[in-house]
């Protein structure tokens, strides 16, 4: 999703929301989303469980993400190799991810080969053999993925701006786990965690593409046939709460010429009455080439080639954030303007130009948001998944053209804090450690993190 207002999620839509207490309700049972389009002879589908790393065992964090992974390495009457030759053979993909709240498993083949690419899926989901030794092979893939993914400056940014923001929160787990997490996983915990997970109940289907309504039914019957039927699994995660003062965690890392950064604290819920306003006023401070940011710190100073703040959310509140990569040399001024930044835009607001503008970006790049059957059956599948507001998609233009500047100002002010921040950043602490610490005014706590640290 774009990185204006629809930011935080990816993936519709009836009988969802919150019960009277608060509580997040399940989609009803066996939800199969439909979007047909004969433009291309593709068929793509979905198998969403709405289970995700939120799930994961204490001290087994990667477990929902091994447990998918792991349907690709095996199954009844194929050998991993043999799953590998038979999509090749049939031009096809298969692919799964892992989200905090889902699992999604993904295939997308030429209308001609879908009886045989789903006769596949059927038995990847349904009877998958657990091998151990390619589970161990896996689990050696995943620890070298960890290991590899310290070269990424901007992951270990997020993942300790996470980790800090959201301490003890599922939010703030890595979906990937950690090595010593990955080491603990047996082919028992990986077995149990399918068994309770991939169940009917607990499972949604989205199909796009060359195939009609009552086609897509009967694929979608075939893919989850093998199942047992299950339960719904209940949301486990709690709204998580704001971390009170400014914390700067730094991750130290040698011979950084340039900097990753990320300033934020908790953003938006789908369901505040506000969340509309506040995700059109973040357009306009940060999510655009013209927004706020961007002109101040590449257009007039050049610190970073890109600048840019986000407003996420998934089924529980997520982190608002704001994203630069100076050099180390610029990271102190670029961190200081872009607290001021932020306090002159809760202080002063967006200007109605802006909000006008982005308004009108938003009405008009929305087209690029529906214009496959793919992505519309994918904003379905986002309200079931995420439990949106029922209509969320339906009613996102109209919402957008009813905000007013008032309505986003006051949005702001409510939802973004100026005071409990996390500032994360990566550099070399003993070359701009100082500066960086100076440059954040009412600096409540400091950490200092290997950049290896798991």
């Amino acid at each position: 999703m774009s990185q204006s207002v629809k930011s935080g999620l990816a993936w519709g839509a009836e009988g969802q929301g919150r019960g009277a207490a608060g509580g997040r309700v399940a989609p009803r049972d066996g939800a199969v989303l439909v979007e047909t389009s004969h433009a291309l002879p593709i068929v793509s589908i979905v198998v969403a469980f709405r289970s995700g790393s939120a799930l994961d065992p204490a001290g087994r964090e990667g477990l929902a993400r091994i447990t998918a992974r792991m349907l690709r390495r095996g199954a009844e009457g194929y050998s991993a190799n043999e799953i590998e030759e038979t999509i090749d053979a049939l031009g096809g993909e298969f692919g799964t991810d892992v989200a905090t709240s889902a699992t999604t498993v993904h295939f997308e083949v030429i209308k001609r080969s879908l009886d045989r690419l789903v006769e596949l899926g059927a038995t990847l989901l349904a009877r998958p053999t657990f091998s151990p030794p390619e589970l161990a092979r896996l689990l050696r893939e995943a620890e070298a993925e960890l290991i590899e993914a310290r070269d990424s400056d901007r992951s270990l940014c997020s993942r300790a701006f996470r980790r800090t923001l959201f301490a003890g929160h599922p939010y703030g787990r890595r979906i990937a786990g950690t090595i010593p997490t990955l080491r603990e996983i047996t082919r028992d915990d990986v077995a149990a965690f399918y068994a309770r997970h991939y169940t009917r109940r607990n499972a949604i289907v989205a199909i796009s593409g060359d195939i009609e309504p009552g086609e897509a039914h009967g694929v979608a019957e075939r893919l989850l046939s093998g199942l047992p039927e299950g339960e719904a699994i209940p949301d486990p995660v709690a709204d998580p709460g704001a971390r009170p003062g400014r914390c700067l965690v730094f991750v130290d890392k040698p011979e950084r010429t340039q900097t990753q950064m990320v300033i934020g604290g908790l953003g938006t819920d789908a369901h505040d009455p506000d969340h509309m306003a506040l995700l059109v006023a973040n357009t306009a401070f940060g999510g655009t080439f013209s927004s706020r940011l961007m002109q101040e710190v590449r257009a007039k100073r050049g610190w970073s080639y890109g600048a840019s703040s986000r407003a996420g959310f998934d089924r529980h509140r997520d982190a608002f954030t704001m994203w630069t990569a100076p050099a180390a040399q610029d990271a102190a001024a670029c961190l200081s303007l872009q607290l001021g930044l932020l306090e002159a835009l809760r202080r002063d607001g967006i200007t109605e130009d802006e909000l006008t503008f982005v308004k009108r970006y938003l009405v008009r790049s929305h087209a690029f948001e529906i214009d496959t059957a793919r992505k519309r059956v994918h904003q379905k599948l986002d309200e079931l998944l995420y439990d949106l507001p029922e209509g969320y998609h339906e009613t996102y233009l109209k919402r957008i053209e009813d905000v007013t500047l008032e309505e986003a100002n006051a949005a702001v002010r409510r939802r973004i804090s100026e005071d409990d921040l996390v500032i994360g950043v990566v550099g070399t602490h003993e070359e701009i450690g100082e500066a960086i610490a100076a440059a954040v005014p009412r600096l409540a706590e400091v950490k200092v993190e290997p950049y290896d640290l798991e």
